[in-house]
């Protein structure tokens, strides 16, 4: 079962940040789907660390596209991904402090409606108003 199922509407019309988003859902996918199924601890820590990086990535193009374009919102569009960034890491160090700790419905949730609640408000607005 998909955490995130794709929807049209979370397309900007920016091909580029088209194609990363379906690959980031894609990604998180797989690490809901390692959570699920039980996988080692090291081994979803691991692969968080790969989330983390391609998420990181992704926010970079983004917001070189919105400098390129002068976006209007460009700080508070920054401050979102940088939120999301900091909780992945505090996700991810509160895993590392305690390995007995249960940190996969946090993540799962936290990554799910972040994406969701972004892609309909920041990228959607991003969209219109580069007008792509």
């Amino acid at each position: 079962m998909s955490l995130i199922e794709w929807r049209k509407e979370f397309e900007t019309g920016i091909p580029d940040v088209d194609h990363e988003h379906q690959e980031l859902v894609d990604i998180i996918n797989r690490l809901h789907a390692h959570i699920v199924g039980g996988a080692d601890r090291s081994h979803i820590t691991k692969f968080l660390g790969e989330v983390f990086a391609k998420i990181a990535a992704h926010f970079a193009l983004e917001e070189s596209i919105m400098r390129k374009h002068a976006y209007d919102e460009y700080e508070a569009h920054k401050a979102e991904h940088e939120r999301l960034l900091d909780e992945i890491r505090d996700i991810m160090d509160a895993q590392q402090d305690n390995p007995t700790s249960a940190y996969g419905d946090s993540l799962s949730s936290t990554v799910r409606d972040w994406f969701v609640n972004h892609f309909k408000s920041k990228d959607a607005r991003l969209h219109k108003k580069l007008g792509v």
